[in-house]
């Protein structure tokens, strides 16, 4: 039930950020209607339009389930960026030089990238536990080290000759992903990784404690679990969901390599989809698709109505700004009157 009134008032708030839009677009002298027309066709009506908004939302889905669970088990973890990245070059690498073939080969790099990718989120975890370090500053501050230092490599030691611009060279053919009908394996891996994660939150006795920790992080402690603890195993999985996601757009993507600016701003917005998703998994998960929706029908909206495609990220701002303020207003009505007629029950019984 919790699910479904997160997923409402996200729906509701969505339809508000449209309206909202739709002023903005009239106000630059376009029409709203031709505008919004080019996102649909570009994001959802066609069959090549649907695979290229789910294509686009694979990493959101993995950094925005990320976000959500840090942010459920109220730990603080802003280094999706950072991690992905991380995930990314470590990919790009083993996909040029590791030597073992195939799926087997297509398996240990996701596996190995992930892992980078929550060793380096885990290391927040670390600084938290044995130095009292706020998560919210060193995992930020980890994302420019992440920044520049993979731009390092990927300009100098690693740069492929023959490129223009800082990239590493591309991977091995063998390793590319494969695409069913225009939409790219890695999709699937994501829709999996949704799954597992659902799993572990809910059935698992870390995932439990995590979920205790987000609740009432002094009352978790005082009943046994390891706070300390479970945050570097928190900042560890959901650095390694990050992780994955920079590993599936090397081998899933179009470029098959690492360059500057790889990473976009997936983790950011994985940030802003758990806020929209209520921090849980599936409702994350939806929502992310949806942001991929917008990411593919911007580029129509650009192509026919001559709006900026950044404009899609204005509109994800207002989504996001919308769809808090319309759950906490729900949700404030909602408990006064519950809490009204509970009191005009206890007044009746006695009298």
């Amino acid at each position: 039930m919790k699910s479904l009134n997160k997923i409402l008032t996200g729906i509701v708030g969505i339809a508000l950020s449209f309206l909202a839009g739709a002023i903005l677009i009239k106000l630059q002298g376009n029409s709203p209607i031709d505008a919004y027309r080019a996102l649909f066709d570009y994001g959802l009506v066609s069959w090549f339009s649907l695979s290229s908004t789910l294509n686009n939302a694979t990493p959101l889905i993995l950094t925005g389930m990320a976000a959500a669970i840090a942010f459920s088990s109220n730990v603080v973890n802003l280094g999706e960026p950072g991690q992905l990245i991380v995930g990314a070059l470590t990919a790009a690498l083993l996909g040029y030089y590791l030597p073992i073939p195939g799926i087997i080969g297509i398996f240990v790099i996701l596996i190995i990238s992930g892992i980078v990718g929550g060793l380096y989120g885990g290391l927040a975890g670390v600084l938290k536990k044995y130095y009292k370090m706020d998560e919210f500053i060193t995992t930020l501050m980890l994302n420019f080290i992440a920044d520049y230092f993979t731009l390092y490599l990927a300009t100098y030691p690693f740069l492929d000759k023959n490129s223009y611009v800082p990239a590493t060279r591309m991977i091995k053919k063998e390793f590319f992903l494969p695409t069913i009908n225009g939409i790219n394996i890695s999709f699937f891996i994501a829709i999996f990784m949704v799954f597992v994660s659902s799993f572990v939150v809910t059935y698992l006795k870390k995932g439990y404690e995590w979920r205790m920790m987000g609740y009432n992080y002094n009352f978790s402690k005082i009943g046994g679990c390891e706070n300390e603890e479970n945050l570097i195993w928190v900042m560890f999985y959901t650095g390694f969901l990050s992780g994955l996601a920079g590993a599936l757009l090397i081998l899933g993507g179009t470029q098959h390599r690492f360059t500057k600016g790889i990473g976009a701003n997936y983790g950011w917005d994985g940030v802003m989809l758990a806020i929209v998703g209520g921090n849980g998994v599936v409702e994350t998960s939806v929502f992310a698709i949806f942001f991929g929706f917008l990411k593919a029908g911007g580029i129509g909206m650009e192509f026919e109505v001559s709006i900026p495609s950044e404009f899609t990220m204005v509109l994800q701002a207002i989504i996001v700004l919308l769809v808090v303020a319309t759950r906490s207003t729900i949700s404030y009505y909602s408990d006064k009157i519950r809490a009204s007629l509970k009191v005009q029950r206890v007044v009746k019984s006695s009298e």
